[in-house]
């Protein structure tokens, strides 16, 4: 199996790098200082479950120089999906498998809009992780996992397949019976905790254990419970709860990455986090008066860094 990995950063770079450690066939797709020192050193992991350095069959930001792929993970950030998928056209066989496992409620429609339907798989992953300098990645909280699963909640032999590459590589892997259900829940995790942390420039433990903000985060994980069932997922009527829990169980001065995007002046994730929800919640008659102010609040700071950017 030729798996092909688009986007080496935090997530990317981890599970790809795993991969190709495990002595499997691995395309490393990067760009920048990042690509080059790959290139010259390898891609090294900082692990908490333990460091090492795998040299990938290739890297490249060149789609010329690329091997047809039997798996493809796109882990790009989620604004991103939509060109990745145009770009990668022309590395598809027959049955090429591609997963997205970045953050975000609604990629696998991003892909169907753009590639055939028998390539994709639901997919998400769970980790902390973040590009420490050009071709270092740092692993500094979760146990690494990936979760994913036919859209139509059927069992296929591609499934094993995908199953075999990661057994092999030695993460977390579970088959979804329901992968819609389990993106949202992580979908109602990741953007709950993001943009009110970008507003208020504290760590997950800090907002937790203050009283106020934590009826806030309620709040906000409330609404994308509603929009979510609105839209036919078969989301449980405890999982507001259940992921309260969850926040409160996080790593004390765990951040999210697209609250450190914010932070730091880079463009993020947050049209696809909190005004994904603020846009369906209009469209499906639902109010998101609290996603709506934390999205309002941001957007000036995205656009700049948009802005800044080109």
């Amino acid at each position: 199996m030729h798996t092909v990995i688009i986007g080496v950063g935090g997530v990317g770079g981890y599970f790809g790098g795993k991969i190709s450690h495990s002595g499997q066939k691995v395309t490393l797709v990067a760009r920048g200082k990042h690509l080059e020192a790959i290139k010259q050193n390898g891609l090294q992991v900082k692990s908490i479950d333990g460091d090492f350095r795998t040299y990938p069959f290739l890297a490249t930001d060149s789609i010329g120089k690329i091997e047809k792929a039997d798996l493809i993970l796109m882990c790009t950030k989620s604004w991103q999906v939509v060109d990745a998928a145009e770009w990668i056209k022309p590395i598809l066989k027959e049955k090429t498998i591609i997963i997205p496992l970045q953050n975000g409620a609604d990629n696998t429609e991003k892909l169907f809009s753009v590639l055939e339907a028998k390539h994709i798989l639901g997919g998400l992953c769970k980790i902390y992780s973040k590009i420490e300098a050009p071709g270092v990645i740092s692993h500094f909280g979760h146990s690494p996992e990936i979760v994913y699963g036919e859209t139509d909640k059927s069992d296929t032999e591609r499934l094993q397949k995908v199953k075999e590459v990661f057994d092999k590589a030695g993460f977390n892997n579970t088959i979804s019976e329901d992968i819609d259900v389990d993106i949202w829940s992580k979908f109602m995790f990741i953007a709950t905790v993001s943009g009110l942390g970008a507003l208020t420039r504290a760590t997950i433990g800090e907002m937790y254990e203050n009283q106020e903000i934590r009826k806030i985060l309620e709040q906000t994980a409330t609404e994308i419970h509603e929009v979510g069932k609105a839209k036919g997922v078969a989301l449980p009527e405890d999982l507001v709860s259940r992921i309260m829990m969850f926040i409160s169980k996080q790593p004390y001065d765990s951040t999210a990455s697209t609250q450190r995007d914010i932070i730091e002046g880079r463009p993020s994730e947050l049209d696809n986090f909190n005004g994904f929800i603020v846009k369906e919640g209009k469209e499906l008659g639902i109010r998101t008066p609290t996603n709506t102010f934390i999205y309002s609040c941001l957007q000036p700071m995205e656009t700049k860094a948009r802005l800044a950017k080109n």
